[in-house]
């Protein structure tokens, strides 16, 4: 059932990091999450954690040194890298945490699920695991990556399967089971893309950071650029 890009060793190739450079900004929208909706968890695992960066920065930054944290992966590539961040407190698994019987109190999926052919029955499952649930969800429907043909550069540079907007993206996560509890826009384009942008690029964002100031809503449809953080139970 599963197929992202953990299961493809060409990934690497294309993406040698495993995209580790984005990892300490991914754990900030994570952090915000949890302290906007005021949740204590002593577990949290991450199903598909490449390189297992997110945990280790949220090892490093969350106030409560009790926590236990797990990281799952699938890719031996991706596994070696989990090791060299092990220690106390941390700890990953090269193995299917869905074939698993273990329980936690959040569970993270971060830019995973469209990369999965059967994408509700692995959220279903996923989420049988912990009793809070944080995803990362890409936005990649939006009017200017249809113009021009963006989905199609993700499915071939990055693997995805499924691309989603963000009423799509929350049906999908309701129509797994799951009751949304909470959701923000995460702006990718302007806070992790900006070096060697192209003219064309730079003047982009900065119609994007305008036009969010005035309508978010708008601004994901249109341009693009953002993602979706969603928390559920």
């Amino acid at each position: 059932m599963i197929n992202y890009e953990s299961e493809n060793s060409g990934y690497l190739n294309a993406n040698p990091t495993w995209h580790v450079e984005d990892s300490p900004w991914k754990a900030t929208q994570v952090l915000k999450m949890i302290e906007r909706n005021k949740l204590q968890p002593k577990t949290i695992v991450e199903v598909g954690c490449g390189a297992g960066e997110i945990l280790s920065q949220l090892h490093q930054r969350m106030a409560d040194k009790a926590i236990e944290f797990s990281g799952y992966e699938i890719a031996p590539e991706a596994f070696k890298l989990c090791l060299e961040r092990k220690k106390d407190r941390l700890n990953y698994f090269q193995e299917d945490l869905l074939q698993t019987d273990k329980e936690f109190d959040l569970l993270l999926m971060i830019d995973v699920f469209e990369h999965v052919d059967d994408y509700i029955g692995f959220i279903k499952k996923a989420g049988s695991k912990a009793t809070y649930k944080i995803y990362h969800i890409p936005l990649d429907m939006c009017i200017l990556s249809l113009y021009r043909n963006y989905p199609m550069s993700a499915r071939k540079d990055v693997g995805h399967l499924h691309y989603f907007m963000k009423d799509t993206a929350l049906a999908t996560l309701t129509d797994a089971g799951q009751e949304v509890i909470d959701w923000f826009y995460t702006p990718f384009a302007f806070e992790l893309n900006n070096k060697d942008l192209t003219f064309n690029e730079k003047i982009r964002n900065l119609l994007r950071r305008f036009s969010y100031w005035i309508n978010p809503d708008f601004t994901v449809k249109t341009f693009g650029g953002f993602a979706l953080m969603v928390l559920t139970k």
